[in-house]
């Protein structure tokens, strides 16, 4: 998703905003349409999320405007939209066989959705260690750490699973959070899973499809931009603060009851 030009308010008149989506997609054969994997659907489901979150801004500057927030907030809108992808209502709507018609089987879709959860529990705690070393290298009095080493084996001690490579060390190689943006806010990829999934639980409580609660996304989420604080928007959408339960669940960490 690329902005061209973010919306905004100038001598009371809205300017909305240009935005592009531009994919990458499987190229057609002679004999066959472009065909997308599933990968590449809720790529674009993700990346639609982003451009809802440009298009639908109603705030008066656009340094604060649609994708402008806070950097643990920005993957909300477009992570929630993947949800979509693994519900049966939503792909019976598109999800057929092009030749055929016919719907995408329910079997295949349990496949799907049994695939996400994949050792997940080793994902989960992959990225919580990335998050936690940096939290380590830059939360802490830079004078205090006297070996690399020593630093990032005190910071993976409580998701520690594995016997310790003398020779391996992530920090060195870990760009995100000294060059790539992410510095200090790596974590910042599971607390957006942690909001997707308590936002995508709320649909799922009254209905995907339910459009009072889609109003309140767009009210209080897709038109705010970073015109208040990400938890304020959030509470006046959801109704309450976000719980990781919703995650675990849909990770498969926790029992559905």
């Amino acid at each position: 998703m690329t902005v061209y030009k973010p919306q905004y308010i100038k001598n009371e008149e809205n300017s909305r905003p240009h935005i592009s989506i531009v994919c990458n997609f499987t190229k057609p054969t002679k004999t066959k349409p472009s065909l997308l994997t599933f990968n590449e659907v809720t790529t674009l489901f993700h990346e639609f999320g982003h451009a809802l979150h440009g298009m639908l801004a109603n705030t008066t500057y656009p340094s604060l405007s649609g994708t402008s927030v806070y950097w643990d907030f920005v993957e909300l809108p477009s992570q929630v939209m993947e949800n979509w992808c693994y519900e049966k209502e939503a792909l019976e709507l598109f999800a057929t066989h092009y030749e055929t018609g016919e719907v995408i089987p329910m079997d295949l879709i349990e496949k799907i959705k049994a695939s996400a959860t994949f050792l997940e529990g080793i994902q989960t705690v992959r990225q919580l260690s990335f998050g936690l070393l940096d939290m380590s290298w830059h939360g802490q009095d830079p004078t205090e750490i006297l070996d690399v080493k020593t630093h990032e084996n005190k910071a993976f001690e409580g998701t520690k699973l594995y016997p310790d490579v003398a020779e391996n060390c992530m920090s060195t190689a870990f760009s995100h959070i000294f060059q790539g943006g992410y510095s200090s806010g790596y974590y910042s990829y599971k607390w957006a899973e942690v909001l997707d999934a308590d936002a995508f639980e709320y649909f799922k409580e009254n209905g995907i499809f339910n459009t009072s609660v889609a109003q309140k996304f767009y009210d209080h989420v897709l038109s705010k931009g970073g015109t208040e604080n990400p938890m304020t928007l959030y509470k006046r959408f959801r109704g309450q603060e976000p719980k990781p339960e919703a995650l675990l669940k849909r990770a498969g960490l926790m029992e559905t009851k």
